[in-house]
């Protein structure tokens, strides 16, 4: 089960519907856009006009059945919950090129070597795959080149809610650009299956990587894999809550901002004659070279 093939009537991956219906043209660089312009989208909220419904995005403070949920400690550098090949986490800061102004701008980072840009450009890539973008591994779309899902999140001890509101973002993401609601439900059903459970067994979900340990969701308050396979884990799978940084007092760029004036952006025109305002379509495509570069 490695990639979400949700057909449309074509019989096309998700990511081939969605990239022709929106960019018209279906090819691996209009699919790279439409993976950054929905991954931004679910990192910072809305940025883009016109949209079909509010995203707080996963750097706002929101709630998840009743759970308050603070997502970003994760990512500026308060908490050690970063997997950096040791026995325990450590504090990365992955708001450190721009945070959302370039993200704003359609783009990852200011730079190409930040934690930023690799974590960004990873999840495009990550996202193409699990969304079976037919030009992933090719000269307009790289291929993943992170690590599995278990390793990336073995120190954040993520919770139900936490998980869960990453991936309610990630549907109303997809829901403001015209995602229909079976799609979105097919996607949300899958990133459950995938990542959702504490212990799942090894899964392929990147072919070229082999099966590998995929659990995000380790905390003990987890739902058990059915077929759950703790002993493959760290520690039996049993996580510790990640530690805050001693005397830090981090704070991240905004992850909202006003938006660029009409004078300073461009128009991707979507099929059907709607357009959405876009920081100029030069900035794009010098961003996804520099990513190809890499």
């Amino acid at each position: 089960m490695g990639s979400l093939c949700a057909a449309a009537a074509q019989n096309m991956s998700l990511c081939d519907k969605y990239t022709t219906a929106l960019l018209t043209e279906n090819n691996a660089t209009n699919q790279y856009i439409l993976l950054t312009l929905l991954v931004n989208t679910v990192v910072i909220g809305n940025y883009t006009q016109p949209n079909k419904n509010a995203v707080p995005g996963i750097l706002a403070k929101g709630s998840y059945e009743g759970e308050e949920v603070d997502l970003l400690p994760y990512f500026n550098g308060s908490l050690k919950s970063n997997n950096r090949g040791g026995a325990s986490g450590v504090a990365v800061n992955f708001l450190d090129d721009g945070g959302a102004v370039p993200l704003m701008m359609n783009m990852p980072a200011n730079g190409t070597t930040s934690n930023q840009y690799f974590l960004l450009t990873h999840l495009y890539q990550f996202f193409g795959k699990l969304l079976a973008c037919s030009g992933y591994d090719t000269m307009g779309f790289p291929k993943y080149s992170g690590q599995d899902m278990a390793s990336s999140h073995a120190f954040m001890d993520l919770d139900p809610s936490e998980f869960g509101y990453f991936v309610t973002q990630v549907g109303l993401a997809a829901t403001s650009f015209g995602v229909t609601t079976d799609d979105v439900s097919t996607v949300a059903t899958a990133l459950q299956k995938l990542f959702g459970y504490r212990c799942s067994p090894k899964v392929a979900v990147i072919p070229e990587m082999g099966p590998t340990l995929n659990s995000i969701c380790q905390n003990e308050k987890c739902p058990l894999d059915p077929n759950a396979q703790c002993s493959a884990y760290p520690n039996n799978g049993v996580t510790m809550e990640p530690a805050w940084v001693d005397g830090i007092n981090m704070t991240a760029p905004s992850p909202t901002g006003t938006m660029p004036s009409a004078t300073t952006t461009g128009a991707v025109m979507f099929s059907g004659g709607a357009s959405v305002e876009r920081v100029a379509v030069g900035a794009i495509v010098g961003g996804l070279a520099l990513a190809i570069a890499m």
